[in-house]
């Protein structure tokens, strides 16, 4: 039996461990790589959500005309939660991350945790409030929506959506709350970590926590979100239908009447404010362009509502559904599980002004004037009046005849004509359901 020669043998060895030190290298650069590709991506979801929500803030705080609408108040103040997600809890997150070690010590380790949960949570009842506002402005008659969205009540949801997160953030999980009778867990877990209480930030929820957190953070709000627009969208799908009856019906005036059109905003202060229009002449025909345009913003809103609740739950229900499961099954989650869907969270964050300000009409104008440093190119038009007068501001001619034909700049109308009257929310879905 021939047997290899040292000199053999040697090379051999030599050769293994060149072979272990190029694969060692080829794991650290594409580990390299990976990190700095995650720190890329996570980079520029933090820049993206900062610059959003800024953007937000600063357009209310410029334009006017955004100030006078109380749902914008709920939505910069769902930019600022968000923003402060941006700013306070994606950063260390990131680094976490990246790095694979949290350096920052225990405390700082449950102060981070503890914002991160009050923020999130702050963000998920601002979405709440608005889809309750939404309501109350479309399915409703005007002044039940004056009566009920008050500047107090308007206050009272505000500081509601800042202060009920607290219970379920600062105050179990700085008092240890959220760890009774999971210690040993929580210790083990650390150990598999590689490193002490200073180098580790693991956070895991009892069963009693891991239920009332979500219910408070998440599934509550849902409920209330899922009811408030399944309420719109039957209001926008019979406002289309009444509409097509009216104009099967005939129901436009013949020519030579003048019928009235009495036109009420739900979300002026001056309740005795209306207006009374009047067409001289008039056919079924000219109504065409005011069906069509209203079944077009019906159909729009009733995309966009899709739009916000399938983005909200896709962000948020993997999170919370894994957080109630988790505790059930001996914490088996894996980690890189728990941190996708976390991210995947703090995206929402991002995603919001897109959904509720920059597909909004009146935003998107106060953007353009920001952005273009104040070109008046961009500025709400002279020749409308968005402010004390809501004034109709465009009328529309067929025929000879002419009619005003702009309701839409007064928000949550009703109008009637040959005693049928329809709630007319035209503006409210144009303004803030989404890009109609």
């Amino acid at each position: 039996m021939a047997t290899a020669s040292p000199k053999n043998l040697l090379d051999d060895v030599i050769n293994i461990g060149q072979q272990q030190e190029e694969q060692q290298q080829q794991e650290e650069i594409l580990s390299s790589l990976e990190t700095i590709v995650l720190s890329i991506i996570l980079s520029v979801i933090i820049i993206m959500t900062v610059f959003g929500n800024l953007l937000v803030m600063v357009a209310l705080c410029k334009d006017r005309h955004l100030r006078k609408k109380k749902t914008n108040y709920f939505i910069v103040s769902l930019a600022f939660a968000d923003l402060l997600v941006a700013l306070v809890v994606m950063p260390f997150a990131a680094i976490e991350l990246t790095t694979g070690q949290w350096q920052y010590g225990e405390i700082f380790c449950l102060v981070r945790t503890s914002l991160d949960v009050l923020l999130t949570t702050t963000s998920i009842l601002h979405l709440c409030c608005i889809a309750l506002d939404r309501y109350y402005a479309i399915c409703c008659q005007p002044l039940v929506y004056r009566h009920k969205m008050t500047p107090v009540r308007v206050g009272v949801m505000l500081g509601g959506c800042w202060l009920i997160p607290i219970f379920i953030s600062f105050l179990p999980i700085m008092q240890s709350w959220n760890a009774i009778g999971i210690e040993d867990i929580i210790e083990e877990r650390r150990e598999l970590a590689g490193g002490s209480n200073d180098t580790s930030c693991v956070f895991l929820v009892n069963r009693p926590y891991a239920l009332v957190c979500s219910a408070v953070a998440f599934y509550v709000p849902l409920g209330l979100m899922v009811l408030a627009y399944q309420r719109i969208y039957v209001t926008a799908m019979a406002h289309v239908r009444q509409i097509e009856t009216l104009q099967r019906a005939g129901s436009a005036p013949v020519s030579g009447t003048t019928p009235a059109i009495t036109v009420r905003s739900s979300t002026h202060s001056d309740q005795s404010e209306h207006y009374r229009l009047r067409t001289t002449t008039g056919s079924s025909s000219e109504q065409a362009p005011i069906v069509n345009s209203r079944m077009r913003v019906e159909t729009k809103a009733a995309k966009t509502l899709a739009v916000i609740m399938g983005c909200f739950c896709l962000c948020w229900a993997p999170f919370f559904i894994t957080n109630v499961v988790d505790p059930f099954i001996h914490y088996s989650v894996p980690w890189q599980l728990w941190t996708a869907w976390l991210w995947l969270g703090y995206i929402n964050s991002g995603l919001n002004p897109f959904l509720y300000a920059f597909l909004n009409r009146a935003f998107r104008r106060a953007f353009l004037v920001i952005l273009c440093c104040g070109d008046e190119r961009y500025a709400r038009p002279g020749s409308c009046s968005y402010g004390h007068t809501h004034r109709a501001c465009s009328a529309a001619s067929a025929n000879g005849t002419s009619m005003a034909l702009r309701l839409s700049l007064l928000p949550n109308q009703s109008y009637s004509d040959n005693g049928r009257t329809i709630l007319a929310n035209e503006q409210e879905s144009q303004d803030s359901l989404g890009p109609l």
